[in-house]
């Protein structure tokens, strides 16, 4: 529905910029001193977002039939899965800088990445049930039509495999 997109989207930015200050009225805080509901809630929905279409590519990669992207596809699922996720966020806090050239990014960023990255991981496992869950008639009825292989999954599998995980992504 556009209008809860649009609630969440003005609700999300309304967050931000009380949190942010800097308006007349509100003096500026740094993000590394942000806290509370707020920003629990930014943080959850804006690494879901990010999450999901990772989570859709990386469920279709571990059912390639090319083996170097199904190895890697099951091993960033398996590595995070098997990880609690204060260790992902440790991780994201203290070493993705080291990566980064100049050593300086946001702490906000950096948890970011650290939960878009778990979550997808997640996500990706229940997609790949999904998937797992379509017939095989469909895939064989899709190809008899000439579909190549991304919109065979455009419209075709990946409707039918989301309309099926709905209730195990909001869970």
């Amino acid at each position: 529905n556009a209008g809860l997109l649009a609630a969440w989207a003005l609700a999300l930015a309304g967050f931000y910029v009380l949190m942010r200050g800097g308006v007349p009225g509100l003096s500026g805080v740094e993000t590394d001193r942000w806290g509370g509901l707020p920003l629990t809630l930014m943080l959850s929905a804006v690494s879901l977002a990010i999450a999901f279409p990772l989570a859709v590519l990386v469920a279709l990669g571990r059912q390639s039939k090319l083996p170097a992207i199904r190895t890697l596809c099951v091993l960033y699922v398996e590595l995070i899965r098997g990880v609690p996720l204060i260790s992902v966020l440790f991780m994201a806090s203290f070493v993705l800088p080291l990566f980064m050239p100049g050593g300086r990014m946001d702490v906000l960023v950096r948890v970011l990445i650290g939960m878009t990255l778990f979550s997808a991981a997640y996500l990706a496992e229940v997609v790949r049930g999904g998937l797992q869950a379509i017939p095989k008639g469909q895939v064989e009825a899709a190809q008899a039509l000439g579909l190549s292989y991304w919109q065979m999954q455009r419209k075709i599998v990946l409707p039918q495999a989301l309309r099926m995980v709905v209730p195990a992504i909001v869970n």
